[in-house]
């Protein structure tokens, strides 16, 4: 799929730029990754590449940059460029052709570029040699109509009319590269809907070997089991309703020692198959260490795992392991404040799922960027800029399009030395208040439905 290489002297690792069609041939970003009529189907006005493209430009812009009238006015600068006929103003046939776009293709092309970029990470991007995932869950709202009520209602405490349709998601990240491997998408509330649920959507995403490293809400006996049964292996921090003695099993060092948890009652969730199947017990091993950070309380760490070979696996190195968690935490919030996912536009959970998935695709193809930049210029991925990074596409985007760029090759690596400059991690000194000086505006928040808020204006 995403097949340009660059070499570079000393490096084995081949990375493709974001695909050929990008820096590298005249067309549109990302075109050559598609198979229009088998993947997409066939667009009445716009070509699925030219939509595609489009879409990818709202996700990674903001303001008056994501609206579908500023994607309209690119298709028709890009059109009239090159020579091509442009279409009128009108939002409509763009909308409709938008809605033709596959999720299965969105979701089968945003699983390929980070499984590609995965399978070709360096060695020295790995941890102890392992491909670690992350796992964490979160939420983003929608507008509030009569169809994405129906498919993610809002929160039950709200008022109707008040609140907004609310989704979960539970999403897989790699710990290496950043992208996002998959995610599983629901309602908020009802039966299945937590994001352990989710969750177990997910098991097939995952490699042999893999480390899944989770916080201590998913850290349940049936998780572990049906993790363990795959193949996987688990870093997770204890679950607060379980207690821990380290005077009893089989002791490795200070604060270290080998558990046995054994298997609790069968979940309603879960068949009477299924559960004959899980083992009765768990052999687990739990390290315990302090994390201390200046001007605040020692807090004390309990962590299990299924790497319980103490000569491979130090107690230091499980410490270490659970503290990339939170690198899951910086990349969502790439995701809903950069890419603005908190709030999604669209109104029907059809066109949901689709800018979801355009979304995710749009990141990780940021991501392999990142990444072209890292192992050109020996860096880590995860200390160069992502907003950086759409900034500097955002760009030359049109130009690239276009293909009036003179040097394609000059602007590459203009691009990915710039963004090689800009590193975000471990910038000792820099300490900034995190304070606002501009006053926002202060309008209420909304406690009724808007229909009675107008009855109310009407009425004075």
């Amino acid at each position: 799929m995403l097949s340009l290489s660059v070499p570079r002297a000393g490096f084995k690792n081949d990375f493709s730029v974001i695909t050929d069609s990008f820096l590298h041939t005249p067309g549109l970003p990302f075109a050559s990754v598609l198979d229009a009529e088998a993947l997409f189907g066939q667009a009445d006005l716009f070509s699925t590449q030219i939509v595609l493209w489009a879409f990818l430009a709202q996700t990674l812009r903001d303001g008056k940059g994501v609206a579908c009238s500023s994607a309209v006015a690119d298709i028709a600068a890009y059109l009239l460029q090159t020579g091509q006929r442009p279409p009128c103003g009108d939002t409509g046939d763009y909308c409709r052709a938008r809605a033709k776009l596959s999720r299965r293709a969105l979701q089968r092309l945003a699983g390929e570029a980070a499984d590609h970029l995965e399978q070709e990470a360096p060695a020295s991007w790995l941890w102890k040699g392992r491909h670690a995932k992350l796992v964490d869950g979160f939420t983003f709202t929608m507008p509030d109509t009569a169809d994405n009520q129906r498919a993610f209602p809002q929160i039950g405490a709200q008022r109707p009319g008040v609140g907004l349709p609310i989704a979960r998601t539970c999403v897989v990240l790699s710990l290496a590269t950043a992208c996002v491997c998959d995610l599983a998408m629901g309602p908020y509330e009802g039966k299945e809907t937590g994001e352990t649920a989710l969750l177990r959507r997910l098991l097939d995403t995952f490699n042999e070997n893999d480390v899944v490293v989770f916080d201590r809400y998913y850290c349940s006996f049936m998780m572990l089991a049906l993790l363990a049964q795959q193949g996987l292996h688990l870093c997770a921090r204890r679950h607060q309703c379980r207690a821990s003695d380290f005077r009893r099993g089989r002791r490795l060092g200070p604060g270290d020692h080998l558990v046995t948890w054994t298997r609790p009652p069968r979940p309603r969730w879960m068949s009477a198959e299924s559960y004959e199947q899980m083992p009765e017990i768990l052999t687990l091993r739990e390290v315990r260490f302090q994390v201390t950070v200046p001007g605040r309380r020692t807090e004390t760490i309990t962590i299990v795992t299924t790497l319980t070979d103490p000569n491979v696996y130090s107690r230091q190195d499980l410490a270490d392991l659970y503290g990339f968690r939170w690198n899951a935490e910086l990349d969502i919030r790439q995701i809903k404040q950069t890419l603005h996912l908190d709030h999604v536009r669209c109104k029907t959970p059809a066109m949901v799922a689709r800018e979801l998935w355009v979304t995710v695709l749009a990141y990780n193809l940021i991501r392999k960027l990142i990444a072209t930049s890292a192992v050109v210029h020996r860096k880590q991925p995860r200390h160069l800029s992502f907003t950086l990074a759409c900034q500097s596409l955002l760009a030359s985007w049109m130009v690239l399009a276009t293909g009036s760029c003179r040097d394609r090759r000059a602007l590459y690596n203009l691009l990915l030395a710039h963004l090689a400059a800009h590193g975000v991690a471990n910038r000792p000194g820099r300490i900034e208040p995190r304070v606002l000086k501009r006053r926002r505006h202060r309008y209420p928040l909304m406690q009724q439905p808007r229909a009675q808020l107008r009855a109310k204006l009407t009425k004075t």
